[in-house]
């Protein structure tokens, strides 16, 4: 007991360390976490622990804890207009992926049918625990390739539950088919059904009283609970413990907490996440790496390719070219479901040990690449697309002071430059809409392209010498970002933002960064005010 205290501590601080630096150099903290797996590993020879059950056991439910989060953000309501995303885009991807890698695997690579069956249906999923967590903590998840990426993400969640069900069909002969799939079919009723119809009462009724306590422990033992409670129900049904969390978060989001429940459990999310990519980083066999050092980067390469070409094309049957190469780049990777496939597999001695060594170092790799794919992942695709660019003269900007912003070009924006401009009040236009930006150029507007919730274009605009902003956008997901990245200049700025639901005027008044105004009540008040004037 002492000595594992001792690792943790010791593992806590090298993450520490690590993690300061690669946050002066702009590299993912997930990077951090994988090395000190592999440090801690070799530096006290902890090979014989590295595929303990328990620390995966740990290690998995960063996994959970970061689905729940995931679910919070997406009501029923929210997922029914994702289901393009979730089950069209995902049933293509990993279908078209895993039949290409099973011909691969099976007619070049000559590995026998079932093994064959396996490694494709594993090489199909993608990373929910690297993608997501960098999407969330970037912000990118609420973009249009983030959304598709997440929707993707979801199905291949679902889609680990018949992979699972097909590996042990491969190990067992005489195994009744119909019956397997059968109490399959039904379990999936029964935790839906419990858990939307019965628990979500029993969620909303513990989360209300725990609320009204005042009490800030039994808040977040309420939340534990909900959490561990739905995420156990689930594996007690046979699924996985992320599917019962995600659904748990879509009940909650449900509620008026869901915002107060994401911030109390971010804490232990990112803790326990960092200890999945430590357990990671320890699967890393230096020696066995030096020694196929060659094929591991050919199947990654080669992974890579097909993945992101197979993804391209599927995404870009209902998406923009642009959105759909981002969200084939972010999932180009092999995900951590593959670990549990293989492990599996391993057991049931269908796949032999050394192939899947080679395999768990390329999806290992894979993972620890995919942060830097993704921070790159703008001038990749106007590389690649070689979409048209412009070029924005920021440095007009420096002498600029006491103006105003305008954020957004389409037609509300258009009326407030146009008043602005007759009233002779100095303004600027900021879009991230190349359109948007030309139109504004050829109306005589001074006019910029870039996105205002990234801390780079708020750099370069200037902010700080602004008077106001006023954001016209219709999204709501990009001004609740722009608001955001606003905060740090709220004692500074008057920032005006339109809306057009009580919902977002709630959520955006959060922020205390200026003022809110309802297009809705405001035009009321203005159809009012035009009958009490004509009559007098």
């Amino acid at each position: 007991m002492e000595s594992a205290l001792l690792y943790t501590v010791i593992a806590l601080g090298i993450s520490v360390v690590i993690n300061l630096i690669l946050k002066k150099l702009g590299i993912s903290q997930i990077i951090g976490y994988i090395i000190t797996g592999t440090l801690i590993t070799y530096g006290f020879d902890l090979h014989h622990v590295k595929d303990s059950h328990l620390l995966e056991l740990i290690g998995e439910f960063g996994i959970v804890f970061l689905m729940f989060t995931i679910g919070l953000e997406i009501s029923l309501a929210k997922m029914k207009l994702m289901k393009i995303e979730v089950f069209a885009n995902g049933t293509m991807q990993v279908g078209i992926s895993a039949f290409v890698f099973y011909l691969i695997s099976k007619y070049i690579f000559h590995v026998d049918t079932s093994a064959s069956i396996i490694i494709s249906l594993a090489l199909s999923l993608s990373s929910t625990a690297v993608v997501l967590s960098y999407l969330k903590a970037s912000k990118q998840i609420h973009q249009p390739y983030g959304q598709r990426a997440m929707g993707i993400l979801i199905f291949q969640d679902l889609a680990v539950i018949p992979i699972l069900l097909l590996i042990g069909f491969l190990s067992v002969e005489n195994i009744d088919l119909q019956s397997v799939i059968t109490n399959t079919i039904l379990s999936a009723i029964a935790v839906i059904g419990l858990l939307f119809i019965i628990a979500k009462r029993v969620m909303t009724w513990l989360l209300h009283f725990s609320a009204d306590s005042n009490v800030e422990e039994l808040f977040m033992g309420s939340i534990l609970v909900i959490l561990m409670g739905a995420s156990l129900f689930a594996h007690y049904m046979g699924f996985t413990y992320s599917l019962g969390a995600f659904v748990a978060g879509m009940i909650i989001a449900e509620t008026k907490y869901h915002h107060k429940v994401e911030v109390d459990i971010a804490p232990f999310k990112d803790l326990l996440l960092g200890t999945f990519f430590v357990t990671v980083g320890m699967k890393i066999d230096l020696l066995f790496f030096s020694q196929h050092l060659v094929e591991i980067i050919g199947l990654i390469v080669g992974i890579f390719t097909i993945k992101t070409i197979i993804i391209f094309l599927a995404i870009s049957l209902s998406s923009k070219r642009d959105v759909a190469l981002k969200t084939a780049l972010a999932l180009a990777q092999v995900g951590e479901f593959s670990f549990a496939i293989f492990a599996l597999a391993s057991s049931a001695n269908l796949i032999d040990n050394e192939l899947i060594g080679l395999l768990i170092l390329v999806v290992v790799i894979s993972m620890i690449i995919t942060p830097f794919m993704i921070a790159k992942i703008d001038e990749v695709v106007v590389k690649f697309l070689k979409e048209e660019t412009f070029h924005n003269d920021f440095e007009s900007l420096q002498e600029r002071k006491n103006h105003i912003i305008v954020c957004g070009y389409s037609v509300v924006g258009k009326f407030v430059a146009k008043d602005l401009a007759l009233m002779g009040v100095e303004h600027i236009i900021i879009d991230n809409s190349l359109k948007h930006v030309k139109e504004a150029l050829n109306s005589g507007e001074k006019a910029y392209y870039g996105d205002m919730s990234k801390p780079s274009i708020l750099n370069a605009l200037h902010v700080e010498n602004a008077s106001a902003i006023i954001i016209t956008l219709d999204n709501f997901d990009k001004k609740r970002l722009i608001c955001e990245a606003l905060q740090q200049f709220s004692d500074k700025i008057r920032v005006v933002v339109k809306v057009v639901s009580l919902e977002e005027k709630e959520i955006l008044e959060s922020f205390n960064i200026g003022t809110v105004i309802d297009s809705k009540k405001k035009i009321a008040h203005i159809l009012v005010n035009e009958i009490t004037t004509c009559q007098l």
